[in-house]
């Protein structure tokens, strides 16, 4: 079964050192939505388009079934928190305390009122209502979080530390050493609605959000570290496998930096999680995939037969009696004389 990933090229100056540089973001994934298992319940068809700025994906379902269907229509957003994750920036669209990507969905046309479900974990335990029976906002990567931690009685901080729930940051910044207690709780946020399915009638689901995008300032990509031993080979391995990095793309690459004006690339990269499409009566009966790499001189590249350009930014790639056996990592790389034209 095919296998995908993509590389689009981006903006801006590439440091010397692309291999140990920390400049980087991090994206987070998400995908499309989830409905419980049904044998009833057929996606005829996905669109799904993604660049930068938007993931669109409309569906086409039928009820093969000769009665309605009642299920819940989910669509969890990326897991925010946890051991680790405020070492690292984040490609956050927004820092919405609820809805950071923006989800919005429609079926036939119509505007869904999707409730929403936020958990906060530690070690897979729910400690939801530790947080908001001490007035903890549960939206871990917002700073009222943090202060509410630290406004919390000597005990009550005590305690959620000793929960998992927090750990205590200690630093100064120009004004004395300083304390403050740091969120540690994975947040899972869920939209959600019921949806009726009824027999024989086609439904159009359309859902759209604008991604998390990780990056770098700079790539190994167009770097003369490319392939090189140590952490530059390890590197370079495991973009040529997440990515599918092949010899066309690196030839173009290569063609770049004999430019005179060449500076080298920044990376942009946006994973989607593609495997959710499994949970249906039968495969996708059409599935159309289409990313726009934003600009005519970036660059693309993607695993999947058949892929066709469509415009001077855009590339196809269609299947039909579909079934995602793996999940979407699109790399975008700009070179930095674009930027400067």
């Amino acid at each position: 079964m095919t296998r995908f990933a993509m590389a689009v090229a981006m903006t801006a100056v590439l440091l010397a050192t692309p291999v140990l540089a920390n400049d980087s973001s991090a994206e987070l994934a998400a995908g499309g939505l989830i409905l419980t298992h049904s044998d009833r319940i057929e996606m005829r068809s996905e669109d799904l388009f993604i660049s930068r700025e938007e993931i669109v994906v409309r569906y086409r379902f039928i009820n093969i079934s000769d009665k309605p269907v009642r299920t819940i229509v989910a669509f969890p957003m990326p897991d925010i928190g946890g051991e680790g994750f405020f070492e690292t920036d984040h490609g956050l669209p927004s820092d919405d305390a609820t809805n950071l990507l923006d989800f919005a969905t429609t079926v036939d046309g119509a505007p869904v009122k999707a409730q929403v479900e936020q958990k906060a974990l530690v070690n897979g335990l729910d400690r939801t209502e530790w947080l908001k029976g001490h007035g903890v906002p549960l939206a871990a990567h917002r700073p009222e979080a943090g202060r509410a931690l630290d406004a919390l009685s000597a005990a009550d901080r005590q305690e959620a530390i000793d929960l998992g729930l927090a750990w205590v940051d200690e630093y100064d910044v120009g004004k004395g050493w300083e304390k403050h207690m740091t969120p540690s709780w994975v947040l899972k946020t869920t939209f959600y609605w019921t949806q009726v399915f009824p027999p024989g009638k086609e439904v159009f689901v359309e859902h759209r959000y604008k991604p998390s995008v990780g990056g770098s300032v700079s790539s190994l990509l167009g770097s003369s570290m490319w392939g090189l031993e140590g952490d530059a080979a390890d590197q370079t391995r495991a973009m040529t496998r997440d990515y599918c990095i092949d010899k066309d793309l690196l030839a173009t690459v290569e063609r770049q930096r004999q430019a005179p004006n060449f500076s080298g690339f920044q990376e942009l990269r946006i994973a989607y999680i593609l495997t959710t499409g499994a949970n249906w009566a039968r495969n996708i009966g059409d599935f159309r995939l289409v990313v726009d790499k934003g600009a005519a001189t970036n660059l693309v590249s993607f695993c999947g037969d058949g892929v066709k350009k469509i415009s001077p930014t855009r590339f196809e790639l269609r299947k039909t009696d579909f079934v995602p056996e793996d999940d979407l990592r699109i790399l975008i790389l700009e070179p930095y004389s674009a930027m400067a034209e």
